[in-house]
């Protein structure tokens, strides 16, 4: 049984890996405007492709994630399980 999260004893903006989680591999405190919000992101068990992928198998999982994700949006929200994803797993 995994432990609770807390939200005051998390850092902001600080994410964690949760490898204990049924579903989701890492929590994060969101911090923004002096709103806090804990978001769950990512599959547990899943990899992203990395920052820059080398094979062309890697490249298209990439390339399906962003297209999935709506990537293409310049300003994704602090508060979303979309921006996470993206800086900490792709």
């Amino acid at each position: 049984m995994s432990k609770p999260v807390k939200k005051s004893e998390m850092a902001c903006n600080s994410p964690k890996r949760t490898p204990s989680h049924p579903t989701k591999s890492h929590v994060v405190k969101a911090c923004k405007d002096g709103k806090e919000k804990i978001v769950r992101f990512g599959q547990q068990g899943g990899e992203g492709a990395g920052k820059n992928p080398k094979t062309e198998k890697d490249k298209a999982r990439q390339k399906s994630y962003y297209a999935r994700h709506n990537a293409q949006d310049a300003n994704p929200d602090k508060m979303s399980a979309r921006y996470w994803s993206h800086k900490v797993k792709w």
